[in-house]
């Protein structure tokens, strides 16, 4: 069965992000998705939070026919990386490679965000050209266009599964693009799997109101983190 994730979305976990993950979990499951991947800045405390609050579990199914998939975009010492399907320590500055082997050890995958936007620390070709990938970003709704068509070519070249998403800071960014992936079943190991194996990418652009929402969201919500 075909299922629908965006599998790059940041909640106020995240120090420039503004939903809470409740919120981003309504609109996502409101948008017709069977998951979403909230992967916070350099942080896992949602998933410690969701689990907590039994909106996400630790075993890897569905709560309620929505899968919650843990992850975090971790700032590599060469640029941003997502981690996907498990949790890290704060690896932070460290070398990508270190944090791809680390994501792997632990059963996740390991996916480049917005690669090729140095604006955005995407990881440079150079650098992605060393490493061990199964899977890349080849579509972010908040990345410029050519910066996507690059990443798109590089993945065909490469033959890596694509993956698009939302890179969503607010829940009304949530699904404006995702990736249709075909599951047996609706958990967290037949997603892995699939991510692994190629999904299908749907991207479409975040509008201007969402792209400056984006944009002045470090600003305008300083002190949007949850408490622990």
């Amino acid at each position: 069965m075909v299922h629908r994730f965006d599998l790059h979305v940041h909640s106020f976990f995240s120090s420039d992000a503004a939903s809470s993950p409740e919120e981003l979990i309504e609109a996502a499951r409101a948008r017709g998705l069977s998951g979403i991947a909230i992967t916070d800045h350099d942080t896992c405390d949602v998933h410690k939070y969701l689990i907590e609050n039994e909106l996400e579990r630790p075993d890897g199914l569905p709560t309620q026919g929505f899968l919650v998939v843990p992850g975090v975009e971790v700032s590599t010492a060469e640029g941003h990386l997502l981690c996907i399907g498990t949790l890290l320590p704060d690896m932070r500055g460290q070398p990508v490679a270190e944090v791809i082997r680390a994501i792997e050890d632990r059963g996740g995958v390991a996916i480049p965000s917005h690669p090729y936007d140095h604006w955005r620390a995407g990881i440079p070709e150079d650098v992605l050209d060393t490493l061990d990938l199964k899977a890349i970003e080849v579509f972010n709704a908040a990345a410029r266009r050519d910066f996507n068509d690059r990443a798109l070519a590089y993945a065909t070249g490469r033959d890596l599964s694509m993956t698009a998403s939302s890179d969503a800071h607010h829940a009304s960014a949530v699904a404006v693009s995702f990736t249709h992936f075909d599951l047996e079943d609706l958990n967290l190991t037949d997603l892995l799997r699939a991510i692994r194996k190629g999904g299908t990418p749907e991207g479409h652009y975040l509008s201007a109101r969402e792209a400056m929402k984006k944009q002045l969201g470090a600003f305008l919500r300083p002190a949007n983190r949850k408490s622990a």
